[in-house]
């Protein structure tokens, strides 16, 4: 190799060394997350004790420029069992956002419509303590699967249903919210076939566990306490569809075609509904997924970037319908 090709190979190699160094100080660090475990957002009486509701609060480490959107996360488990910890705080913040994982009585607690009110309860909460946390409390989301989501869809269609109101806990300030993210929710009870009418018992859960709709049966029974059938105003008060009008939020809803827990109707329910009141909303059916969004992994990386893509458009770019005029 002549001297002016060595020459101009260092040169080369030198360069692409500069570039290599810019284009890495360039990149954007980790941002780093602070979890504020256990908030308190209210309190409720079971079995003459005082008990509290909670919530964890995802945040970056570092004081952001200007306020947050803020994501609610409320997790499933048939309105009896699940956890707030089970939650993909740490990589919404990593997005640009602020995230709540919020816990809920469950239905061995107290009946419907406990949850909710619990819920609208999180959300007032966070509204009043918005300056505190650095949350932009003109743009709340909330995100839910399966019982979750059936929660997530009622907040979203049920601003200013007097049914879900209490006498304290900030009643003066809005529940609403500006996006809803369900996965396979429940939407209208009385629209799937129940396995079984009959009390709850030992016997009823052997004699029935391998009835098609079993587990919804079993939830629903639950928390409405009693079989649908029997609960049916109840029922079609808990049900997100009744609660719809031109004014709810734009929604994104995915559910799986296999899913065996929840039938996919439900969602095509909720989505025909709304879309027939002028609401906003996606549909995305998952081929061949079930009652599950993980697939092999807490949170399935493409689903978490389809529901925060969908929140980008509709929280940070301003573009939301629901606003603060609904105080429930």
């Amino acid at each position: 190799m002549s001297y002016s090709k060595k020459i101009n190979n260092i040169i080369s190699k030198f360069l692409w060394l500069v570039l290599t160094l810019l284009i890495t100080s360039c990149q954007k660090k980790p941002i780093e997350v602070k979890v504020l475990q256990n908030l308190v957002y209210g309190n409720y009486n079971f079995q003459n004790q005082q008990k509290s509701l909670l919530l964890d609060l995802y945040l970056p480490e570092k004081k952001p420029d200007k306020p947050l959107p803020l994501l609610i996360y409320i997790h499933g488990g048939g309105w009896l069992e699940g956890t707030k910890e089970y939650c993909p705080g740490k990589i919404v913040v990593s997005r640009n956002y602020a995230m709540a994982c919020i816990s809920y009585r469950f239905s061995n607690e107290a009946l419907f419509p406990a949850q909710i009110q619990d819920v609208k309860n999180a959300v007032r909460w966070l509204r009043k303590n918005a300056d505190k946390y650095d949350l932009d409390s003109k743009n709340f989301g909330v995100w839910g699967p399966s019982a979750g989501g059936h929660l997530s869809a009622l907040l979203g269609t049920s601003a200013g249903v007097k049914e879900f109101s209490e006498t304290n806990n900030n009643q003066e300030i809005s529940s609403a919210v500006q996006a809803v993210c369900a996965w396979y929710p429940l939407t209208d009870f009385t629209q799937v076939p129940p396995a079984f009418d009959e009390p709850i018992t030992v016997a009823t859960k052997e004699k029935y566990k391998d009835q098609e709709w079993y587990a919804y049966t079993l939830v629903t029974h639950l928390l409405l306490g009693g079989p649908i059938s029997q609960k049916l105003e109840l029922s079609a008060v808990a049900n997100p569809i009744t609660h719809i009008d031109a004014q709810d939020p734009p929604f994104l809803i995915m559910h799986g075609e296999e899913d065996n827990v929840v039938p996919i109707s439900q969602s095509v329910l909720l989505a025909d509904a709304l879309s027939e009141k002028g609401v906003e909303v996606e549909l995305v059916r998952k081929p061949e997924w079930g009652h599950y969004h993980g697939r092999g992994v807490a949170f399935d990386p493409d689903l978490i970037d389809m529901a925060i893509d969908f929140f980008d458009k509709h929280l940070k770019q301003g573009r939301k319908k629901k606003t603060e005029q609904n105080i429930f």
